[in-house]
Formats: structure tokens, C-alpha cells, sequence
């Protein structure tokens, strides 16, 4: 996956986001514009191109200083579609780029 094709699909307003990351979107309080915001500037941290639903991605991004992760993979119709969305924090993460050890990912 290429970032560049996923922030584009989001500009187009080509993508959809699965109840589960709405549910997270919620919880973790972020916005639409956060996650695009997120996406825009973001960057794959990690692709997953054995998983079940799909090839996908994490993505790291930033809105204001809050730093936001994105699993992000594709649909049949070639929409982006948002699996989850949090911000990364303890015990799982140790900072927004490393992952603690032994913590499972995320997709």
C-alpha cells in the first residue's frame, strides 16, 4: 500500500470507516477532520499484507500534537475503508512510532 494513494481516496471522499472504528473514534474523542488530518500528514508504520480482511496498513499521523494510528485497507469497490482508528498509548505502545515488546499488532 502507498500512503499517497490512501490520502487521496480520502480527499476524493473515497472511503468509508467500519462501525468498530467509529466505536473508537468516539472513545478515543476524534474527529473526521483529526483522522483526515491524520492521514494527510501520516505515514505506514507497519503494512499487514496476510490479513484476513485484506491487505492494510497502520498509519501514523498527527492532528495538532495528538498523535493518531490508522489501520487502513481497501474494499472491494477500491475505497479506502478505516478497520480502526486510537491514539497510541501504554502499555502497548511506548511512544507513537514503537510498539512495546511482545504487543500484538493491531490489524
Amino acid at each position: 500500500m502507498k500512503i499517497g494513494g490512501i490520502q487521496e481516496k480520502v480527499r476524493r471522499e473515497e472511503y468509508e470507516i467500519s462501525f468498530h472504528a467509529e466505536k473508537e473514534r468516539y472513545a478515543e474523542d476524534i474527529t473526521i477532520h483529526d483522522l483526515e488530518t491524520a492521514i494527510y500528514n501520516g505515514e505506514i508504520l507497519e503494512e499487514y499484507s496476510d490479513d484476513p480482511r485484506g491487505p492494510s496498513c497502520l498509519i501514523l499521523g498527527y492532528s495538532k500534537t495528538k498523535p493518531i494510528h490508522i489501520v487502513c485497507g481497501y474494499d472491494p469497490a477500491k475505497w479506502a475503508k478505516i478497520i480502526t482508528v486510537y491514539v497510541p498509548k501504554r502499555p502497548k505502545w511506548i511512544n507513537a512510532r514503537t510498539r512495546q515488546k511482545g504487543g500484538k499488532k493491531d490489524a
